[in-house]
Parts: structure tokens; C-alpha cells; sequence
């Protein structure tokens, strides 16, 4: 039965891809024997529950061949109707042309990026164990599923998976099963282009099990392979399956042309014919498939009902655990927490780094499913908290991870780790780092996953280590990300506020960016009460020449300009701008003060804030790369001083 399950897939993906005149077939078709067993066969999957927390998790790393997933989740129940097949591609469809979070039932995670599923997939197990380790009894074992995944060549080249797969296998996630369709096509044509490596040996060394030379369209060699997968309990398995992309085509199979384009109806007419399916019958599904995939389904409700029972009973039996597990899957927080971390007292003059540091470790305290880490970057970026452990291989308890030098991996992972549900991950890094994350990061954006990102050692000022380590575009170009909150604290209290904020943002991800060098304390006119809007006064605007508008470190510039614009007669009222786009919207729907002139400072790019101060207002700036010197002299030189700063009002105001 499951012979014919693939073959009705094949024919299936190729009518999907037809009919859209766009897709990829030739990964469906090659693998709809593997994807028929796991589908018909290996995955604890109820579609009719398709958020059970103990489901296996299936991510099609190979995201380009969505027609494979769809076709099965059409199959196995999910809500993907056959009209839905048919509008693959289409606008507004929940078929779209890579597999979408949210769009499409039973759909784990966005993927189309390659090797960003591979790590969404790790990020996943590593959930798995943790949550086991965390709720499992001796009575009762209420977390044990597998996640498995499905990565093609281009995964494979993909520099994110290399660092994925070496941090999984440091971590013996051996309930990862990973399935690698080796077909040797790519785009250009055959891998050997520009891929000859062995990738089983690679694999190899990063500690997985590896099963190679699996023929991927004989399942019962497929089979084998998953048992012996399943039976390592020491690492992460990869199944090396040799398949023919296109498998069946006359003339297209094994070749670049089976990719990416329609196969043509006369391949699809040979194809059929190849696998006995219906020549002139568009989206042909037997009635035994259909009865073969309800039977299933009765058999996964029942095991899901199962489940539910033995919850419940763990649940009756240790109360205390089942209050965080409900906090945990509904990121609930204290009601005190706001509270609780803005109380803490710090001591300023102080680096945002560190007082952010403080109030994240009040949040690990008072939030039992925070968990994260930085890319080897604990000492410098304080977002170490060791009295809650650390996780590593044998020992999944604790809380920090160790990332090590993996920004791109640890991106993709921690995406994982939020979407498996049951905990809230941030990382770390250095903020001129955020680009090897940026992938990762605009792909937690369209899912809307609550990540948070701590980016510290943010601008010119981080010094000696120049150019290479000063961010300059960053903060911008993470802001012009879609449904990317970013926070730039200016001091030890909006620190605090940042973290609250991060905490309480459960349907978008967060950017909190933080400084190396001390900043001092603000004096708030308006008072935190409004940090919400983006942006509020610290200094009083009535009657005021004009308003400076500055966010992190350069708060304290702008308070200082102003003080020697008032000794020259000129009022200018200094406005803290945390988070610029929710100001910019703020400012849009409120009136601010009329002025004369509206000023901007930040140690970055420029090109943004003339949305706040408009076409004749004045941005103080940086359109260029740093220098290498002490971070105060830097920043001096390259403009970023009172007088300096008063200078250029002046004869603006002029």
C-alpha cells in the first residue's frame, strides 16, 4: 500500500505543478517513497489535533518542494482541500509556493531558505529533550516524540547547516533524524560543479550516526534505516538516501530540468503510465489511499486519546509542574514581573549591557521557561545566569546553552526551540554580528515567533577593536525588518523597561540593542510611563527652538547639547526615542510640539530618522565606517560631541 501511496503523490505533485505553471516537482516525485512511509507509516501525527504537543515534528528543510508536504498533509486529513491543491501558488492560496507557518495546516515552520529548516529542525529536538528532562516522571512520560526533516544538496552546502549539525552533534540530540535527498541535481545542473566533498564523512565528525547508501525508493530500506536511526541513543542520525529527482519521467528524470519548472504534460503522460496511474485523470487519488489514510487517522486519534489519558493522570499527579507547563505553552508571565524587574536598583553611570544583564536575570528567576544563550559571547554580552545550569549532552536541565562561535546556526536553532512551543529563547551576540543572523531573524519575523535578541557592544563606541567591530548600518537595517521590534535603551531604567517590553511582545521577535560604555541616568520629564509610545520627553518641550531626538548612548549627548544650546539662549527639548518606528507611528496619529527645528542624533546611519525630523530637519549622524581608537576619542572625532553637536544646530537654526 504505501508503494502506491508514493506513486499517487508523484502523479499528484506533478498535476499540482502543472496547473500552477510553477513549482518544483522533481523533489516530490524523487522522494514520495520516504515521504510515503513516514507519512503512511513512522510519524505520530493526528491531523485532527494538529497542534498535540506530543506530536513528531516533520520540517521540510528542502522548503522548495512544498508540493511533497502538501500533497501528504492532504492526505493524512490536515485542512488542505484537493481545490487547495489545485490553487498552489495562487494569491491568498494555503498552498503557497514555499510551505508557510500559520498559511497551512500541519505546516511546522516557514522554510525555503536552505538549511534554515535543517536548524529549525535541531532547535526543535533540542526542545524535545529539554521538555522531557524537565516534565517527565518515572510514572508518567508525557514528552517523547521524534523530529525528523527532510534536506536536499542544497541544504547540504548551505555554510548553516555545517554549524547546525556540529552543535547537534555536541549535543547527542539522538531523537533527530534527518534524511538527506541525495539526488546529485541541483539548479545548474549536477552537483558535481561544485559539491564533491563526502558528506558522510563530514557528518561523521561532527559526531552523528550515518547511514549511507540507503536506496531512497525501496522502503523497506528505508525502513531499516529509520530502525537503526531510532535505535542510537547517542546522536543525531543522518540517512544518506540516493533518489532520482523526477523519478519516472521519461526524459526529464536525473536531470536540472526536473527542478524548479513544470515537467510538461508528456512527461507527466509517461510518468503516469510508468506507475500505472490514470493518464487523463488530473489529481488522482485511489479510493484504497483514501481508505488506507482514514484507517490511519483512527489509528493516530486513538494514540493521541491515549496520550491525552496519561496527561491527565500526570497532570492529577503533579499539579505543580502542570502550572508551568500551561505558563510555559501559553508564555505566561507573573503578574508582578513588570514590577519585580523594574524595581531592581542599578547603580548608573552604568553600560546597558549590564543593567540589561540585571534584569534578565530577575526574568530567569521569575520565568521558569526562559531559556537561551550567546554565540561565545557570555562574559561580554551578561547574559549568563549559571545558577540555572547549563545544557549538554547527557544533561538537558539546565537553561544556558552554549552556542559557541554559530551566530547563523544559532539563529535558525533558536527559531526551533520557540516554535516547538514550551519555552521562550533569546540569544546573543555582538550587534555588528546580527548579520550572519539576519536570515534566521527575518524569517522569525514572518512567522511572528517571540524570540528576542540581545545584541550588545552597539556603534562607534565600542573602540579600540574598529571598523570590523563597530556597527554603523545595523540598528537601521535590523528597523526597516517587518515586524522586527527593535529597543535602543538609553539608560539603566529603560534597560529595564526593554526587557519588560521583550517579555510582554508574545507575536512578533525583539531586538534589544546595548551598549559596552557607561551611560548615565536619565532625568525623565514625561516619565517611563510613556516609553511605550516609542519614544518620550526628558526634558520639558513647552516653548522650546528645538526638539533632538536621540535613542541609546546618544541620550546623553543630546542632554548635554542642550544644556550649552540654553547658555546660548536656545531651548531645545531632548525627546528619548527607544523604539523609532512605534514613535514614528505615534507620531503620526499625535501632534508633537511645533519647533523651529527638529534634530536627530544616532552614531549610525542617517537615513531613517529624516522620517521623524522631515526633509529640513537636521540628522547628526554616521555614513560611514569607524576608526580604531579609544571609543570616546572615536566618537569625538567623528562628530559625535557637544560642541560639536551645538555647532551644526546652530547654523541650522540659522
Amino acid at each position: 500500500m504505501l508503494k502506491e501511496v508514493a506513486n499517487t503523490v508523484r502523479g499528484l505533485a506533478a498535476d499540482i505543478v502543472e496547473k500552477a505553471n510553477s513549482g518544483h516537482p522533481g523533489m516530490p516525485i524523487g522522494c514520495a517513497d520516504i515521504g510515503a512511509l513516514l507519512f503512511g507509516e513512522v510519524m505520530n501525527l493526528d491531523a485532527s489535533k494538529s497542534d498535540w504537543p506530543n506530536r513528531d515534528r516533520f520540517v521540510l528543510s528542502a522548503g522548495h518542494g512544498s508540493a511533497f508536504l502538501y500533497s501528504f498533509l492532504h492526505l493524512k486529513g490536515y485542512d488542505i482541500s484537493m481545490d487547495d491543491l489545485k490553487e498552489f501558488r495562487q494569491l491568498h492560496s494555503n498552498t503557497p509556493g514555499h510551505p508557510e507557518k500559520g498559511d497551512t495546516d500541519g505546516v511546522e515552520t516557514t522554510t525555503g531558505p536552505l538549511g534554515q529548516g535543517f536548524g529549525n529542525a535541531i532547535g526543535m529536538a533540542l526542545a524535545e529533550k529539554m521538555l522531557a528532562e524537565k516534565y517527565n516522571t518515572e510514572e508518567h512520560k508525557i514528552v517523547d516524540h521524534y523530529t525528523y526533516t527532510i534536506m536536499g544538496d542544497g541544504c547540504m552546502m548551505e555554510g548553516v547547516t555545517s554549524e547546525a549539525a556540529s552543535l547537534a552533534g555536541h549535543l547527542g540530540l539522538d531523537k533527530l533524524i534527518a534524511i538527506y535527498d541525495d539526488n546529485n541535481i541541483s539548479i545548474a545542473g549536477n552537483t558535481n560543479l561544485a559539491f564533491t566533498e563526502s558528506v558522510a564523512d563530514r557528518f561523521r565528525a561532527f559526531g552523528w550516526q550515518v547511514i549511507e547508501n540507503v536506496d531512497g525508493h525501496n522502503i523497506e530500506k528505508v525502513r531499516e534505516a529509520i530502525n537503526q536511526a531510532k535505535s542510537d541513543k547517542d546522536r543525531p542520525t543522518v540517512i544518506m538516501a540516493k533518489t532520482h529527482i523526477a523519478l519516472g519521467a521519461p526524459n526529464k528524470q536525473d536531470t536540472a530540468d526536473a527542478h524548479g519548472a513544470p515537467l510538461g504534460e508528456d512527461e507527466i503522460r509517461g510518468l503516469k503510465e510508468k506507475f500505472n496511474l490514470p493518464v487523463d485523470e488530473k489529481f488522482y487519488v485511489s479510493d484504497e489511499v483514501k481508505e488506507f489514510f482514514r484507517s490511519r487517522a483512527a489509528e493516530m486519534q486513538d494514540q493521541r486519546l491515549e496520550w491525552e489519558k496519561e496527561f491527565e493522570a500526570w497532570a492529577k499527579a503533579n499539579p505543580g509542574l502542570k502550572k508551568e507547563w500551561d505558563q510555559a505553552m501559553e508564555l505566561k508571565l507573573p503578574v508582578d514581573l513588570k514590577e519585580e524587574i523594574m524595581d531592581l536598583e542599578i547603580e548608573a553611570p552604568i553600560a546597558s549591557r549590564k543593567s540589561a544583564g540585571a534584569a534578565l536575570s530577575k526574568a530567569f528567576e521569575l520565568v521558569p521557561y526562559l531559556v537561551g544563550g550567546s554565540a561565545d559571547l557570555a562574559p561580554s554580552t551578561k547574559t549568563y545566569n549559571g545558577e540555572y545550569g547549563e545544557v549538554q549532552k547527557g544533561d538537558y536541565s539546565g537553561r544556558n546553552f552554549r552556542f559557541g562561535v554559530r551566530e547563523h546556526a544559532m539563529g535558525a536553532i533558536t527559531n526551533g526551540l520557540s516554535l516547538h512551543q514550551g519555552l521562550r529563547p533569546f540569544v546573543a551576540t555582538f550587534l555588528v554580528f546580527s548579520d550572519y543572523m539576519r536570515p534566521s531573524i527575518r524569517l522569525a519575523a514572518i512567522m511572528r515567533e517571540p524570540v528576542i535578541y540581545v545584541f550588545t557592544h552597539d556603534s562607534i563606541f565600542v573602540g579600540e577593536d574598529g571598523p570590523t567591530h563597530q556597527p554603523v548600518e545595523h540598528v537601521e537595517a535590523l528597523r526597516i525588518i517587518p515586524g522586527l521590534k527593535v529597543l535602543r535603551p538609553g539608560d539603566e531604567e529603560e534597560a529595564k523597561a526593554a526587557w519588560v517590553e521583550a517579555l510582554e511582545t508574545t507575536d512578533q521577535p525583539t531586538a534589544l540593542i546595548l551598549t559596552r560604555q557607561n551611560l548615565e541616568h536619565i532625568e525623565k520629564y514625561q516619565g517611563l510611563d510613556k516609553f511605550n509610545n516609542g519614544g518620550y520627553f526628558v526634558s520639558d518641550p513647552e516653548n522650546a527652538d528645538t526638539i533632538i531626538f536621540a535613542s541609546g548612548s546618544e541620550v546623553n549627548l543630546a542632554e548635554e547639547s542642550a544644556k550649552l544650546l540654553a547658555e546660548k539662549g536656545i531651548k531645545a527639548a531632548v525627546m528619548s526615542v527607544p523604539e523609532r518606528r512605534k514613535l514614528e507611528k505615534y507620531a503620526a496619529e499625535h501632534d508633537l510640539p511645533e519647533v523651529k527645528l527638529r534634530v536627530a542624533i544616532e552614531a549610525g546611519v542617517t537615513d531613517g530618522w529624516y522620517r521623524i525630523v522631515g526633509r529640513d530637519g537636521l540628522v547628526i549622524g554616521l555614513d560611514r565606517f569607524g576608526l580604531s581608537g579609544k571609543g570616546q576619542e572615536v566618537g569625538e572625532e567623528l562628530g559625535f560631541k557637544a560642541e560639536k553637536v551645538v555647532e551644526k544646530i546652530e547654523a541650522a537654526l540659522k
